[in-house]
């Protein structure tokens, strides 16, 4: 992990989950890590778990708010090398349900977040001729899920938007690429077992078991399985690895 020693990595959406799981092992790895999130508490709390992360509040859907980010995270611990854009949120109902206002939501944090997330970095970047990229997109960029079309739809996108920019800069020493899980056992999961629960009537283990079912390895993906394949693809072996989405779901994709 000797790429990941004295970088500059910043993950959105840090405070929980996969995010926290990732923004941990790369302080651990070596990385000064700056993560973001709109509530601080949660953010401040995984800083308070190890010295290299450090927590600032950003809305990744506000371009001012993230032009802001870098320049004050910049000033304070140099350029940024490593980008994760973690961040995102879930949510489910019918498609002939759908409101206009959740469609545009979901896009605008899942997927434009994700774009003003990384392109700040991205001219600094060419200009070192080095620099990571990483989306956290989903299994749900890589098929179709009954319920939760703005979701699917959103990180289609970002697999979309990964390989744009992974053929963008193949020639200026940037990698980007994406990793897919499947359902992690997260605070989101949990929202989802309560909401099939509400609409449904079924048990928590009942819904449960119909989330694992989609993995056939009969399981639920852990956030430190995600936290390992993006330190993967930030290490000297990955170096060649760019425009990938790496699914992480048992065998589901």
């Amino acid at each position: 992990m000797t790429a990941i020693v004295g970088t500059h990595a910043l993950v959105t959406g840090g405070g929980s989950g996969v995010g926290r799981a990732i923004a941990l092992a790369l302080a651990e790895a070596g990385a000064a890590v700056t993560i973001c999130g709109r509530r601080m508490e949660p953010l401040k709390a995984v800083a308070a778990r190890h010295p290299n992360i450090e927590a600032m509040a950003a809305d990744i859907t506000d371009e001012a708010s993230m032009e802001h980010l870098y320049r004050q995270s910049e000033a304070a611990r140099g350029a940024i090398d490593i980008v994760v854009a973690n961040a995102g949120v879930a949510s489910s109902a019918p498609a002939a349900r759908t409101a206009l206002a959740d469609w545009k939501r979901m896009l605008d944090i899942n997927l434009t977040g994700a774009f003003l997330t990384v392109r700040p970095a991205l001219a600094g970047m060419a200009a070192r001729r080095a620099g990571r990229i990483v989306f956290v997109a989903s299994a749900a960029g890589l098929k179709g899920y009954a319920y939760v079309a703005p979701y699917v739809a959103s990180k289609h996108g970002v697999i979309g938007l990964m390989r744009a920019l992974a053929i963008e800069y193949a020639a200026s020493g940037i990698t980007v690429n994406a990793v897919c899980p499947g359902y992690v056992e997260t605070d989101m999961l949990d929202q989802s077992v309560a909401r099939i629960v509400e609409k449904t009537g079924r048990s928590q283990e009942e819904a449960r078991a119909s989330l694992k079912a989609a993995n056939p390895q009969g399981r639920f993906i852990q956030p430190e399985e995600v936290a390992s394949a993006v330190l993967w693809l930030l290490s000297p072996g990955a170096g060649s690895v760019t425009g990938q989405a790496i699914s992480i779901s048992g065998g589901e994709t």
